[in-house]
C-alpha cells in the first residue's frame, strides 16, 4: 500500500497500525540482506508505538496525518536514544540525545520510525558505496548502485520495504538516487524543513526531504515535516498552505522553461526519456519555452569548492576529544587529532576535507572561495531572470542511469560531474523534485526534474503530480 492508502485504511479500521508495522519488518527481513538499505531496525520501539496508535484509535481519538505509516530515516538524522553514525567509523557508537525536528513531526503525526538507512559517509558521495556498512545495491539491478548519498532511503522505498523515507540533499543526494531507483525524491527550498538534528555537511545548502513511491505520498510527508522551527535559525518563519491541497490543478497555460546551455553530453537514452516527458507536458497544455542559463553549467565546480570548504569546517568538531571515535594509545595531543581523523574518516571524506583546507588557505582563498561565491550569485541571477518568464524549469535528473558498483572509485572526476543537473538547485536555492519518466533499453529507470523558484513548492508538486498521472510510470 502507498502511505496515503495506509493512513486511510488504518483510520477506517480496515487494518491496524501493528499489522502495517509487522508487514514492513517482514519485507525488510526478506529483502534487506541482499540490498543493504537498512543498517538497523527499531523493531521493539516501532511495534510498541504501533500498539499505542491502535489504542488511540480504539479510544476514539483523532489520528495524525501519517497514522501508522512506517518511515525509514537516513543515518545522519538524530533520533533520541538511537545510534546516528553517518555511516562513519568516526561516529560508530554515537547515540543521539535528542530528536531532529523533522522526525519529531513525523512522530507527532503518528508515523512510525522503523529504522535507519545506509548512506555515503557524512553524505559525501553519489553511490552509497562510501559507508562502513558496505554499499547499498539497486533493487532493480543488484550489480548497480542505488545512487547517493541517500541511496539507502531510495532503495528502501523502491523495494517496498517502507512507503516513505527521509533523505538529505546537499548537491542532489535525494533526487539522484530517486532517479536511479525509479521513485520520487524532493529537495525543498533551503529553510522550508528544519535542519535541527541533521548532522551538518554543507550548512548553506543541506536540506531534509522526502522519498516516496509517488508524488502524492511525497507531498504528504513534505507537509508534515515542513514549517517554521525556533530551534533552527535558518528556518523560514512563513506559514505556507499545505501543498497536498493544490496538487490536482490543470497545467493548461503553465510556462515550462527548457534550458539551452547544458545538454551537450547527455546520454542518448536519457535524452529520449526527457523528450518524452516534454511531449507529455505539452499534451497537458503546458507551454515549453527555451531559456538561457549560461552560468548553471558552473554549478558543480562551485559546489565542490564551497561545500568542501563548509565540510572542512563542520567536520573539525570530530577531533577525538569531545565525542566519537578516538585513536588508541596516542603519544601526545597532536597524535590524538591526526590519528583519530586519519583512522576515523573514510577516503572520500578525507578528500573533501583536504579540498576544503586547500581552498580556504590564504594563498588560494581569493581565487577559489571568493570566485565561487561570485559565480554562485550569477547562477542565482540566471534563475531569477528565468523565473520572470516561466513557472517551472525542466531538466533530466541525472545525465546517466545507475552505474555499476565500483565504477565511481575508478573515475572520481566524472562521478563529481554527474551532479550536472542537481547542483544548480542547491547553488540557486530552488526547490526540485525528481519523478520517474521512463526506462532505458536495459530496463533501468530515468528521472525528470521539475524546478520551481524558492518557496514555490506548490507549483512544483502540482506540475509533478499532473505529469505523473499522465505518464503512468
Amino acid at each position: 500500500m502507498t502511505a496515503s492508502e495506509t493512513v486511510k485504511n488504518i483510520k477506517e479500521g480496515k487494518i491496524t497500525a501493528l499489522a502495517a508495522a509487522e508487514e514492513a519488518f517482514k519485507k525488510i527481513k526478506e529483502k534487506n540482506p541482499e540490498i543493504n538499505a537498512f543498517i538497523e531496525i527499531f523493531e521493539e520501539s516501532a511495534l510498541a508505538r504501533a500498539k499505542e496508535i491502535d489504542a488511540k484509535r480504539a479510544a476514539g481519538k483523532k489520528l495524525g496525518r501519517l497514522a501508522g505509516v512506517p518511515v525509514g530515516i537516513k543515518d545522519n538524522m538524530l533520533y533520541n536514544g538511537h545510534l546516528a553514525t553517518c555511516a562513519s567509523k568516526m561516529l560508530a557508537n554515537h547515540k543521539a540525545v535528542y530528536t531532529a525536528t523533522a522526525l519529531q513531526r513525523i512522530i507527532d503525526e503518528d508515523g512510525i520510525i522503523v529504522g535507519r538507512l545506509n548512506m555515503d559517509e557524512f553524505a559525501m558521495g553519489s553511490s552509497t558505496e562510501n559507508s562502513i556498512y558496505g554499499p547499498t545495491k539497486n533493487p532493480l539491478d543488484l550489480t548497480r548502485v542505488a545512487g547517493g548519498s541517500s541511496g539507502g532511503s531510495a532503495a528502501a522505498v523502491c523495494a517496498g520495504m517502507v512507503p516513505l523515507a527521509l533523505g538529505s540533499d546537499t548537491g542532489g543526494s535525494i533526487r539522484q538516487p530517486a532517479s536511479f531507483c525509479g521513485v520520487v525524491g524532493v529537495k525543498p527550498t533551503h529553510g522550508r524543513v528544519s535542519r535541527y538534528g541533521l548532522v551538518a555537511f554543507g550548512s548553506s545548502v543541506d536540506q531534509i526531504g522526502p522519498l516516496a513511491a509517488n508524488v502524492e505520498d511525497a507531498a504528504l510527508l513534505f507537509d508534515v515535516i515542513s514549517g517554521p522551527d525556533a530551534k533552527d535559525s535558518t528556518s523560514n518563519q512563513t506559514k505556507f498552505e499545505d501543498v497536498s491541497k493544490t496538487l490536482d490543478k490543470s497545467l493548461s497555460g503553465l510556462k515550462i522553461g527548457i534550458p539551452t546551455d547544458f545538454f551537450d553530453n547527455l546520454d542518448a537514452e536519457i535524452k529520449k526519456t526527457f523528450d518524452g516527458a516534454k511531449n507529455i507536458l505539452k499534451n497537458l497544455g503546458a507551454e515549453l519555452i527555451d531559456i538561457p542559463l549560461p552560468f548553471a553549467k558552473y554549478s558543480s565546480p562551485c559546489y565542490y569548492i564551497l561545500m568542501s570548504a563548509e565540510a572542512s569546517s563542520n567536520l573539525s568538531r570530530f577531533d577525538g576529544l569531545r565525542y566519537g571515535y578516538q585513536t588508541k594509545h596516542p603519544a601526545d595531543l597532536d597524535e590524538v587529532y591526526s590519528k583519530t581523523r586519519m583512522e576515523g574518516f573514510g577516503t572520500e571524506v578525507k578528500r573533501r576535507i583536504m579540498i576544503g583546507h586547500y581552498v580556504l588557505s590564504k594563498e588560494r582563498y581569493e581565487a577559489t572561495c571568493v570566485k565561487a561565491r561570485q559565480v554562485r550569485t550569477l547562477i542565482r541571477k540566471n534563475f531569477e531572470d528565468a523565473f520572470k518568464k516561466v513557472d517551472i524549469i525542466l531538466t533530466p535528473t541525472s545525465p546517466t542511469v545507475a552505474t555499476k558498483l565500483g565504477k565511481a572509485a575508478e573515475d572520481q572526476v566524472t562521478t563529481y560531474l554527474a551532479d550536472l543537473f542537481t547542483c544548480p538547485g542547491n547553488m540557486a536555492n530552488l526547490c526540485g523534485i525528481s519523478v520517474p519518466c521512463g526506462n532505458t533499453a536495459e530496463g533501468l529507470p530515468a528521472g525528470v526534474q521539475f524546478y520551481a523558484d524558492c518557496d514555490r513548492e506548490d507549483i512544483m508538486f502540482n506540475a509533478a503530480y499532473e505529469y505523473e498521472k499522465a505518464s503512468k510510470f
